[in-house]
C-alpha cells in the first residue's frame, strides 16, 4: 500500500505553483526494447529542435548511456549518491548530440537499493535543474522494481517502452498495472519501438491498449512508433547519434515526429 511517507508526490511536487511538465522518464518492463536508445535518440531529436536537453542515467546499477555514447565521464551519478558533490557538478556535455548528460555507474547494486527518502533527494536534485533546461529525461533501469517505479512516479510524463514480443508486452502491461494501483498512471504514455511498420506498431499498441481497458479501466495514449532498423544497432557500435549517421531513414523520421509531439503538446 503506498502511503504518505512512500509516495514520491509527496515529497517532490509538493504543494503550491508546479514547474512546467519537462520531467521525463523512459521505462520499459523489461530489457532488450531499445529502452536507453530511444532515451538518447529522443534527447537528440529535441536538442536539433533547439531544446536545451539534459540526460539523466537512471539506471541504477546497470547504467550504460555513457557506453551508448562512448563518453568517458569524469564524475557520475554515484559521486551525488554518495554525498561527494551536488548533481550539477556531474553534468557533462555530450557535443555530438548536443545535450547534457548525467551519467550513471554500472555494476554499482547497491544504488537499486536506495531507501525512498535518498531517492527523494536525488529526484530533488534532478528537479533542481529544470529551470535550466527546456527537457529532463531519466532513463530508468528495465524491470519493475520499487525504485523504477519510484521514480518514474515522479516525473511529470512517463513513456512505457514496448516492442510487438508477447514478454514485451506482458511486462508493459505489468508496469502500467503497478503504476495505476499506486495512483500514478495519469502520467504514461505508450511508444512501440522496433515495427515492421505503422501499421503493425499500432496494432500492437491495440492490443496493449485492450488489456488495459478491459483489465484496468484506462486508456494510457500511444506517444508513437518507431520502425525498426538495423542499423540502429551500427550506431550503437560505433557510439555515435543515430540521426546524425542515418538521418533520411524512416526510423529517424518517427522519433524526430515524437520529439515534435513532445514539443507541440508537452513542452509548448
Amino acid at each position: 500500500m503506498t502511503t504518505k511517507t512512500d509516495n514520491p508526490s509527496n515529497h517532490v511536487k509538493g504543494q503550491g505553483p508546479q514547474p512546467a511538465q519537462k520531467l521525463f522518464a523512459v521505462a520499459s518492463g523489461k530489457g532488450g526494447v531499445g529502452k536507453t536508445w530511444f532515451s538518447i535518440t529522443l534527447s537528440h531529436a529535441l536538442a536539433l529542435q533547439g531544446k536545451k536537453v539534459l540526460l539523466f542515467d537512471g539506471d541504477l546499477g546497470l547504467a550504460n548511456v555513457d557506453v551508448q555514447l562512448g563518453l568517458m565521464a569524469k564524475r557520475d551519478l554515484n559521486d551525488v549518491i554518495e554525498g561527494n558533490i551536488s548533481m550539477e557538478h556531474v553534468i557533462e556535455h555530450y557535443e555530438a548530440g548536443g545535450f547534457d548528460v548525467v551519467a550513471g555507474r554500472s555494476g554499482a547494486g547497491s544504488l537499486a537499493a536506495l531507501p525512498a527518502p535518498r531517492l527523494t533527494e536525488i529526484i530533488e536534485q534532478i528537479r533542481g535543474q529544470l529551470g535550466k533546461y527546456d527537457a529532463v529525461i531519466i532513463d530508468l533501469g528495465a524491470g519493475i522494481d520499487r525504485t523504477v517505479r519510484f521514480m518514474a512516479a515522479s516525473a511529470d510524463t512517463t513513456f512505457v517502452v514496448t516492442t510487438d514480443e508477447p514478454t514485451a508486452l506482458t511486462d508493459a502491461y505489468a508496469f502500467i498495472k503497478l503504476s495505476h494501483a499506486a495512483g500514478h498512471s495519469d502520467n504514461l504514455q505508450v511508444v512501440v519501438n522496433m515495427t515492421g511498420s505503422t501499421k503493425e506498431g499500432e496494432g500492437t499498441y491495440a492490443t496493449l491498449l485492450k488489456a488495459c481497458k478491459n483489465f484496468l479501466k484506462i486508456s494510457p495514449p500511444l506517444m508513437g512508433t518507431i520502425r525498426a532498423d538495423k542499423r540502429v544497432r551500427d550506431a550503437i557500435r560505433a557510439q555515435g547519434p543515430f540521426l546524425t549517421r542515418f538521418p533520411n531513414t524512416d526510423t529517424a523520421a518517427d522519433i524526430e515526429k515524437i520529439a515534435a509531439r513532445v514539443t507541440a503538446d508537452i513542452l509548448k
